[in-house]
């Protein structure tokens, strides 16, 4: 209601503003006194339709500051509850932690429980205000209530699915009382995700780290707002119409007619302002384009030395892991389909693997051909770089499956890794790339071309990093162009006891 008066108010004023300037006009040079009065009913009206945007504003920010202050409280106490009870009673004797606490002796919720459990108390004590905690996958025990109940909510479900990292909020009835109602993802955790795919009444048992297995719906009833910052917007519009009255009687006493010349040298003004802004407008589009041209060249570190006036850029790293993969039997697809769709498969590919090298935080080097060249470890110091590496070896090697599986072909990655220090600089004036050299690259570059076909083939450097956390196959002891018997390793996956490795994005 409170909004449609508001619409009604601001057609209102623009259609009084539509029929009244060319009177105005007519009346510049004859009724001084008269122009000013029609311009203060202009302002006040233009200061109440303010005032009502104001008002609307100010209401919705403050509900939704609110609502938002009770999801991070609520869900402040769940990560709490989460790691200090929970875990310090695991392995207690005659203490268990379950979903059906209230018919086990001696038991604790589990924190999603003590969650649902924790909504109903303040839903209880703040009359008006709702708390909900429901999910498209909801246990039997709560299905009556954990699922979406209306259109809101199914939603709400839809959109923080897609956009998890945002709250989905409206304004409506609810209740028969105006009201917001803001909702936000809630995340699957890594230390839920074992409890939920293990659960025998678990409706879903493929969760992953970081789905959106629900979310968390505060509802607050506007009326306290609305009164609260009505009553103190009514006190700074009587004040800004006294005001306007005392510089409007001012005003008049002042002011004379306004000369042509003062138009002519204003529209001058207003023609340069807006040459100089178009100018500035263009050059920053220019500088943007030049920006984003040299990053997608070059890392930031190294494209900002380059911007400070370097010319020799070289620095040598003590360790870091260089992974090369070259795509098997691209040759022979090469020679089957036409050269636009090649280069379309090949970009495909390789942009899927672009993709993972910024969700694992890697720097890619080139590609040459179909061999694509990745590193981690710089040119930002990080300690887990072959465990970074790994992941996208493995990744690279699943995104080859679908492209298989998409386009019905028997494409396979060969990939070669190495651990080891490198130098890394910018060489030449024309067309520079940033690159590696060292006797680490060569023999990554090896481990590619005398790997198998679908394998990831590592060296025992790379193995003794990541040994702990993965699994392998030995293939011994193998022969390799100036560098004579190398052992080598396959990287087949992850071992089961090993912790799930985050990425920079999932961390985030």
């Amino acid at each position: 209601m409170h909004r449609e008066a508001a619409n009604s108010f601001e057609r209102s004023t623009r259609h009084f503003f539509s029929n009244g300037i060319q009177f105005l006009l007519q009346l510049l040079n004859r009724k001084t006194v008269l122009i000013l009065t029609l311009l203060f009913i202009a302002g006040v009206s233009g200061a109440l339709w303010n005032m009502s945007r104001l008002s609307s504003s100010l209401i919705k920010s403050q509900a939704l500051q609110s609502a938002a202050l009770y999801a991070q409280a609520i869900e402040e106490a769940r990560t709490l509850y989460s790691s200090e009870a929970v875990r310090r009673v695991a392995g207690v004797p005659g203490i268990t932690v379950t979903y059906d606490y209230t018919n086990t002796p001696g038991a604790i919720p589990v924190p999603a429980t003590y969650l649902i459990e924790l909504s109903h108390h303040l839903s209880d004590k703040n009359p008006g205000m709702s708390v909900r905690l429901y999910s498209d996958y909801p246990f039997p025990s709560r299905k009556a209530e954990g699922g979406p109940k209306d259109e809101f909510e199914r939603e709400a479900l839809r959109y923080l699915t897609q956009h998890p990292e945002q709250p989905f909020y409206r304004i409506e009835t609810f209740q028969g009382r105006p009201a917001l109602r803001y909702a936000q993802a809630d995340i699957m955790q890594a230390s839920c995700v074992s409890c939920h795919n293990n659960d025998p009444n678990s409706p879903k048992r493929d969760w992953r780290v970081g789905d959106v297995r629900g979310a968390l719906e505060i509802t607050r009833p506007l009326d306290t707002f609305m009164a609260q910052t009505n009553a103190g917007l009514r006190g700074t519009f009587l004040m800004l119409t006294t005001l306007s009255l005392l510089a409007l009687s001012g005003i008049a006493l002042v002011i004379g007619r306004l000369r042509q010349t003062s138009k002519e040298l204003e529209l001058r003004v207003i023609e340069r302002t807006a040459q100089l802004q178009s100018a500035n407008q263009e050059l920053a589009i220019e500088q943007g384009k030049s920006e984003r041209l040299l990053l997608n060249i070059l890392p930031p570190p190294i494209a900002q030395k380059l911007k400070d006036g370097q010319s020799n850029i070289a620095d040598g790293f003590a360790s870091a892991t260089i992974l090369f993969a070259d795509l098997v039997n691209f040759t022979q697809l090469a020679e089957q389909v036409p050269p636009e769709a090649l280069v379309a498969m090949l970009n495909e590919i390789f942009s899927a693997f672009d993709r993972l090298s910024e969700q694992y935080d890697l720097e890619k080097i080139k590609t040459i051909g179909d061999a694509y060249m990745v590193v981690g470890g710089l040119p930002t110091l990080r300690p887990d770089h072959p465990q970074a590496i790994a992941e996208m070896a493995l990744a690279m090697r699943e995104e080859i499956h679908k492209f298989n599986s998409r386009y019905h072909q028997n494409c396979s990655l060969r990939i070669g890794i190495n651990t080891g220090p490198v130098v890394a600089g910018v060489i030449g004036t024309k067309k520079f790339i940033y690159d590696l050299w060292g006797d680490t690259v060569n023999v990554a570059s090896r481990m590619e071309s005398h790997g198998l076909p679908g394998e990831i083939q590592v060296t025992a450097a790379t193995y003794e990093c990541l040994r702990d956390d993965y699994s392998f196959e030995p293939r011994g002891s193998i022969e390799v162009k100036g560098k004579g018997a190398i052992t080598a390793y396959l990287l087949t996956g992850r071992k089961s006891h090993a912790n799930l490795y985050l990425t920079p994005a999932s961390v985030a």
